[in-house]
């Protein structure tokens, strides 16, 4: 895990690495087609992570270049990271291990050939590899473990002493789909997922590769483990503003790299918002995306706190589905409160949610912010922001956070002296935080299937219009 730089800081030039010795060496701008980091030409200039291959002389300004191939004379594609020359060295080693199913086998050679970074490379991880295997939790149809690695992953290849350089001694998590030793499209589309492209490794959780469970057979997604847990533990931190407002930009610029990419994501919470440390976070759970235009019913998924009404309704998921969790989750980042903790996760919660019901927005929460998160869950899909237009905004708040003039320092000025009265009457009234759920306030992925029970009738179909037309009275 490359943690030496933030997600924001993209302007330094990476050229030389420790023990490499200048064998990777500097290219002059306009000669050689390079893997970099794109900005975009908007307004406001934000940084764009999606890693593209473009020209150098193409870039506009700020760019990282990552320096000759000291043994081929081509630009690398990555930090010291040459896929030419490492694909024929993955190939010369396909011959001494296998997976034992030629879908995975064939999977992994291809990402080994076609790697332009090493977080983009899978490999096949023997089980035995790994020590302290530990049951952490249940999401779904998967099962999650910590596990240490002690060997770990490929950095890069050390030209001088041709050999590879790993990052050793570290922690990941292991992925286990339920009947998987029939492997599955989807357990392999979701691997494509972390892999891929168009997702960076800023913002989505890296997949290492896959390993199998030798008393279960079931295969498993060996991925990146986030110390610090998820966005919803987060939240008793008593995070200032400023880090507020930065989670929010680094989750919708993940996001926005999901929806360039036409897919959504169709799971997007809390729980999926993973943090390393207070500088990096990740989206994790691709397994939901779907490509934008697939039209076939699948049944609904998510957690209920998050799904948007028409979703809830039956109807497809869509990007803007996707915006309204996001509307969800920045409330519950400035509020630092779960959304409808407090209530049933059931039949009437779906009914209340379509007909306008919204968690409370905390009166310590900037205007500003306020309006955007509004925005998000507004009824009507087609009334909410793009994931585009949410970053570039988010952007201009966050440039102009330490701006005394600027109206989002203004509203943070005054959140900080209202947020300090509610934590100094808190503490007068000897009351903690509490941040402690209803018994059937339910956080993980609700499965539709046949209907068995009235939340599995309204998440497989659209609501009764009785239901809709209820007095809030005959609600409760």
């Amino acid at each position: 895990m490359n943690t030496s730089k933030q997600n924001s800081d993209t302007t330094e030039t990476t050229i030389t690495k420790t023990g490499v010795k200048n064998l990777w060496k500097e290219c002059e701008d306009g000669e050689y087609q390079l893997h970099t980091t794109i900005f975009s030409t908007t307004e406001s200039d934000e940084p764009s992570f999606a890693l593209k291959r473009v020209n150098i002389k193409d870039l506009d300004k700020r760019k990282e270049v990552y320096g000759i191939c000291g043994e081929c004379n081509e630009p690398g594609t990555g930090s010291h990271w040459c896929r030419p020359c490492n694909a024929k060295r993955f190939k010369e080693n396909f011959k001494n291990w296998t997976s034992g199913n030629k879908n995975i086998d064939e999977l992994i050679q291809q990402s080994q050939l076609n790697a332009l970074h090493p977080s983009k490379r899978l490999e096949w991880i023997p089980f035995e590899k790994f020590e302290n295997v530990t049951y952490l939790t249940r999401g779904g149809f998967s099962k999650i473990y910590s596990a240490d690695w002690p060997e770990g992953n490929i950095e890069y290849w050390d030209i001088e002493n041709q050999k590879w350089v790993y990052e050793s001694s570290i922690k990941v998590a292991l992925k286990s789909l339920e009947n998987s030793s029939n492997i599955s499209n989807d357990f392999l589309n979701e691997i494509r997922y972390y892999i891929s492209d168009h997702f960076s490794c800023f913002n989505t959780v890296v997949c290492y590769g896959i390993t199998q469970n030798p008393d279960t057979q079931n295969y498993m997604m060996v991925l990146q483990y986030y110390e610090s847990g998820n966005l919803r533990n987060y939240l008793k931190n008593d995070l200032e503003y400023e880090y507020k407002i930065q989670y929010l930009y680094w989750i919708i610029d993940g996001l926005l790299a999901i929806h360039d990419a036409g897919k959504v994501h169709k799971d997007f919470h809390s729980g999926n918002i993973l943090f390393y440390n207070e500088n990096v976070l990740a989206i994790s759970d691709l397994g939901m995306c779907q490509p934008v235009d697939d039209n076939e019913q699948k049944g609904v998924f998510g957690v209920i706190p998050y799904m948007a009404p028409e979703v809830l309704r039956g109807y497809q998921y869509t990007k803007a589905a996707d915006i309204y969790s996001f509307g969800i989750m920045m409330n519950e980042l400035m509020s630092e409160d779960i959304p409808h903790n407090d209530i049933p996760h059931d039949h009437l919660l779906v009914v209340k949610i379509c007909k306008g019901l919204r968690p409370k927005i905390s009166e310590d929460t900037p205007k500003l912010i306020a309006d955007l998160i509004i925005k998000c869950w507004n009824a009507k899909a087609e009334n909410r922001p793009t994931a585009k237009e949410l970053r570039q905004i988010l952007f201009k708040y966050l440039d102009n956070i330490d701006v005394e003039s600027s109206e989002i320092y203004c509203q943070i000025e005054e959140c900080e002296k209202i947020k300090e009265n509610k934590l100094k009457n808190r503490t007068n009234e000897n009351q903690s935080k509490n941040l402690q759920t209803h018994p059937r306030a339910v956080y993980t992925k609700t499965i539709s299937s046949s209907s068995v029970n009235p939340i599995s009738e309204c998440l497989d179909c659209e609501l009764n219009e009785l239901d809709l037309n209820q007095d809030d009275d005959n609600d409760e």
